[in-house]
């Protein structure tokens, strides 16, 4: 059995947006493969978002405060699948293998040639957007990404 696949082009577009897009063909069966992950954005003010995600990354064990709390992500790629996997069932069999079809990556890598060529999603550009945002690119750096 041959699985669809969709290749998404994440430049300027909306990582929520996207994200939402994204989790629905998963759970409908179609193997996804993001490419240029750091040029999405998230909307909002800027320094807003960056205490946001520090924020995040500040949180540890409720337990014990001393111990190393979870990991979190700092990469462009690892934070948009993080926010494709949030809105996806994981914990449930359909999920976890809707997951298992995703694919992040960073720029634009040297696909297979029978892979369809990069599609958008108009409903998730920045076009639409009226207010300000960041590249994901923007908010690693400010989060300690050294890439």
């Amino acid at each position: 059995m041959q699985l669809e696949t969709v290749v998404i082009d994440a430049t300027d577009l909306r990582a929520g947006r996207m994200a939402t897009y994204i989790a629905k063909m998963l759970l409908e069966g179609k193997r996804v493969v993001v490419i240029n992950a750091e040029k999405a954005v998230i909307s909002g003010k800027r320094l807003a978002i960056i205490e946001r995600f520090k924020r995040r990354l500040e949180r540890r064990v409720w337990k014990n405060p001393e111990k190393v709390g979870p990991k979190k992500p700092r990469r462009p790629d690892r934070l948009l699948y993080y926010v494709i996997r949030g809105m996806l069932p994981r914990k449930t069999p359909r999920g976890r293998a809707a997951l298992r079809r995703l694919r992040v990556y960073m720029g634009s890598p040297q696909l297979p040639r029978n892979y369809p060529s990069p599609i958008s999603i108009p409903d998730a550009h920045i076009s639409k957007l009226r207010g300000s945002y960041v590249y994901l690119y923007d908010l690693a750096r400010e989060l300690g990404w050294s890439g």
